[in-house]
């Protein structure tokens, strides 16, 4: 099993200027002050990230403003995925990924493929993709969801297709994922508030934006959810619960943003079509933040 992605992955944001340019420097804070305080590994360009607003030529400097904070420390997920499959590979062998442990794949959206459409998108994918891949099945956004039975099956026919991150907030979903998955095979939560059970009944962690802003607790309670400490666990589950559910109450990023501008490391600005939070949210996620 690859243990380099089990626990905690952060979905980092990509922190704006108040002209919409990146803050680099902010972006260099956030991936400090996640390292020291016990993230696992860090997801660069997901949706977090707001991928679909970045130039490729930006999405190059975050990338190395990323690595050379990290400097070696942790692994590193590189997002590479979308609804053209010919774009994507062309991505991948123009990309380099030599520093990336993985690379974080979406399943397409709007297309809106079948489960032999999408067993095939992957399959071209995984043939060129010269480093592991995680699968990221989040039906909310793409519009089809991924069934347990093809993500199943890419796993077993693909050697470097290794986890899949999981984000359709369905329990059963998940439950099923975790029965028939090959045995090396990682089951990786996308849904912050529901990590813990997924980890209990057997997951290997979580892809987490919530945690990027309280990393030592987030990822003490997926390391005791991974050691079986349930009681432990859900006592930190339950001190972030209304921070989860607040960070996703109108967008993500702009929740978590709001979040990061409470805790003076970043601003909260984001790229249309996204806008920042609104006022009232803003001043419960304040609260949360001064209390906590």
């Amino acid at each position: 099993m690859n243990r380099k992605f089990v626990g905690t992955g952060v979905a980092l944001v990509t922190p704006f200027n108040s002209d919409l340019s990146i803050d680099h420097e902010a972006l260099k804070n956030i991936v400090e002050f996640n390292i020291e305080n016990g993230t696992d590994y860090l997801v660069i360009s997901g949706t977090t990230g707001e991928s679909v607003t970045i130039s490729r030529q930006e999405k190059k400097d975050i990338i190395k403003t990323i690595s050379d904070a990290n400097n070696g420390r942790v692994p590193m997920v590189l997002g590479i995925g979308g609804n053209n499959t010919a774009s994507i590979i062309e991505e991948i062998k123009t990309t380099d990924l030599s520093e990336m442990d993985a690379i974080l794949s979406v399943a397409p959206y709007y297309s809106k493929p079948t489960q032999e459409g999408l067993y095939q998108h992957f399959k071209a994918i995984s043939e060129v993709c010269p480093i592991d891949v995680i699968l990221y099945n989040v039906p909310g956004r793409t519009s089809k969801n991924m069934e347990p039975s093809t993500t199943v099956r890419l796993a077993k026919d693909f050697k470097n297709i290794i986890a899949v991150k999981e984000a359709g907030n369905n329990v059963a979903q998940y439950l099923q994922l975790i029965k028939d998955k090959p045995e090396d095979f990682l089951v990786i939560s996308g849904d912050d508030d529901l990590a813990l059970g997924v980890v209990l009944a057997g997951g290997a962690g979580v892809i987490s934006v919530i945690g990027q802003a309280f990393p030592k607790p987030f990822s003490d309670m997926i390391r005791l959810g991974l050691q079986g400490k349930a009681k432990e666990a859900y006592a930190l589950h339950y001190k972030l619960m209304d921070v989860i559910g607040y960070i996703f109450e109108e967008n993500n990023p702009a929740g978590i943003k709001a979040v990061f501008e409470a805790l003076s490391l970043c601003s909260d600005k984001v790229r249309l079509p996204l806008v920042p939070a609104s006022l009232q949210l803003k001043a419960k996620i304040e609260r949360f933040v001064k209390e906590f």
